[in-house]
């Protein structure tokens, strides 16, 4: 399953928006924490087939910002969020963004 990347805020309410579980990571493309906890998200998804998608903080500010305003969660970066039924079940940031933590939330 493709990971989607999210550019604007119809994209991000398309993928709120869509039934069941699904993962959306909020990645620094020049934070070197961003880069291993995105390295910790993609080797989650090589083993779980999830509805996932990937919003780039300084490229795609706005979707970043809608994100925290959406769901009244303080932005971090990296910050990766489980949605289900388009509210966020569980969410966590940085050095606690590991593999084995996301799939512990997806089973909870």
């Amino acid at each position: 399953m493709a990971q989607k990347q999210l550019h604007s805020t119809e994209e991000l309410d398309q993928f709120v928006a869509e039934g069941g579980k699904r993962l959306l990571f909020k990645h620094s493309t020049t934070c070197p924490i961003s880069a291993a906890a995105y390295g910790e998200f993609q080797a989650f998804l090589q083993e779980q087939e999830v509805p996932s998608a990937v919003i780039f903080v300084i490229e795609d500010r706005p979707v970043s910002n809608a994100v925290a305003e959406r769901f009244a969660i303080k932005h971090e970066s990296p910050q990766i969020f489980l949605l289900e039924e388009g509210q966020v079940k569980w969410h966590t940031s940085h050095w606690k963004i590991t593999k084995d933590a996301i799939a512990d939330a997806m089973k909870a």
